[in-house]
């Protein structure tokens, strides 16, 4: 009897798969095809001599690849992959150096490597490489990352990579996140809410003296924002008053809102945008959200944020549940990627800050940023597996 009545315990022990988040990422993977098609068809058939579908069909093809790795990786215990922590911290660097003999330049940015004939962004590996390292370093420190020298030094970690991708590639935005990314998964290792305050005072205090500075030099004559910050300076001014812009830095902004604003509640119906037609350079990267607007309107913008909502709460939920801190940190970090990322790019859209060029994940035409995405969503389920449900 005694032995029968282990073995039921046994039985109803098993193994925890989420079916939300994967329904949620399938779907926000076909609702980004058929937004990319919808986006990208008309300047597509320009450009590739009639082929209308060109950048559907290499989105199609990251897609699918990112899929099967994301089901290779779910399968793989998240364990294995902490002894390539220190790996993927180097790889980081190193690659972003080899942007500097060897990087592909496309519209004004020096950010892609051609590796065996594909274009990948060392960014994307970077915000990897940042998650895996940091979940295994602070696994490591234990207790000592609650004092003052264990704080900070996880908090320098990801410096000299951010200053890299916003000096070398000229990608604030994915320095932003890859800081963002650091700063989340600290918080939740050592909740010392009186640090954090300090911190996010003490980074708005910077930003917002950035910005005065460049709106009075600007005012005093001495140099537009170009001079004075580079062509961030002028994208600031542009951001307070895209309509003096409009025929410069506030142009793709300005139709951005136009899209925005022309959509109403219910939209124009996919595939009717107007802006689309040549007046949004590459909508289909980081604008495709005003497109979203414009042509399913309110209600299919507010859907969209409400997937991602979901997509975060399940995030929550299997790290409220992982197995371990390293497993709850591999968690945390993905979360931190895609709410930013998600955060900043909705942000520029609607013209709530400065313009930076930030993809919308799963959605914006991208094919490295969708195959680690994938990855990660594969690390998360992996996690996710680890957790064992019992029926008492």
């Amino acid at each position: 009897m005694a032995e029968r009545g282990l073995s039921r315990k046994k039985n109803n022990i098993a193994n925890y798969m989420d079916y939300t988040l994967l329904f949620i990422v399938i779907f926000l993977l076909g609702f980004g095809l058929v937004m990319v098609y919808s986006t990208s068809s008309y300047s597509a058939n320009l450009q590739f001599d009639g082929d209308a579908a060109w950048y559907f069909r290499k989105q199609l093809w990251a897609t699918a690849l990112g899929i099967v790795v994301m089901m290779v990786v779910a399968n793989i215990p998240y364990h294995f992959w902490e002894q390539f922590a220190v790996l993927g911290y180097i790889v980081s660097v190193v690659l972003i150096l080899l942007i500097i003999p060897f990087g592909t330049e496309s519209h004004g940015a020096k950010r892609w490597l051609n590796i065996a004939g594909i274009s990948v962004q060392p960014a994307e590996i970077a915000k990897l490489g940042m998650i895996l390292f940091l979940a295994s370093m602070i696994c490591t420190m234990g207790n000592r990352i609650r004092q003052k020298k264990g704080f900070f030094t996880v908090l320098i970690v990801p410096v000299p990579i951010a200053i890299m991708l916003w000096r070398i590639t000229s990608n604030l935005s994915s320095a932003i996140i890859v800081m963002g990314i650091a700063v989340l998964m600290l918080f939740v290792s050592c909740p010392d809410y009186k640090r954090f305050v300090i911190l996010g005072v003490v980074t708005l205090a910077a930003a917002a003296l950035i910005v005065l500075v460049i709106v009075k030099m600007a005012e005093s004559g001495a140099g537009d924002g170009e001079s004075v910050g580079g062509f961030r300076g002028a994208r600031i001014l542009a951001w307070l008053d895209p309509e003096a812009y409009a025929v410069g830095k506030g142009f793709q902004t300005l139709q951005g809102l136009y899209a925005i604003g022309s959509g109403g509640i219910l939209g124009k119906g996919l595939g009717n945008s107007k802006q689309k037609l040549g007046f949004i350079p590459e909508a289909q990267n980081d604008m495709i959200f005003s497109i979203i607007c414009e042509e399913l309107g309110l209600f299919g913008a507010i859907a969209i944020i409400l997937m991602f909502i979901m997509l975060i709460w399940r995030f929550m939920i299997i790290a409220n549940n992982a197995p371990d801190l390293f497993g709850a940190l591999l968690v945390v970090g993905v979360l931190g990627h895609i709410a930013i990322q998600v955060i900043l790019n909705i942000a520029v859209v609607t013209n709530t800050i400065p313009n930076t060029g930030i993809s919308l994940p799963f959605i914006s035409y991208g094919g490295t940023s969708v195959l680690f995405l994938l990855i990660e969503i594969g690390l998360v389920l992996s996690v996710a597996k680890g957790i064992r449900l019992k029926d008492l």
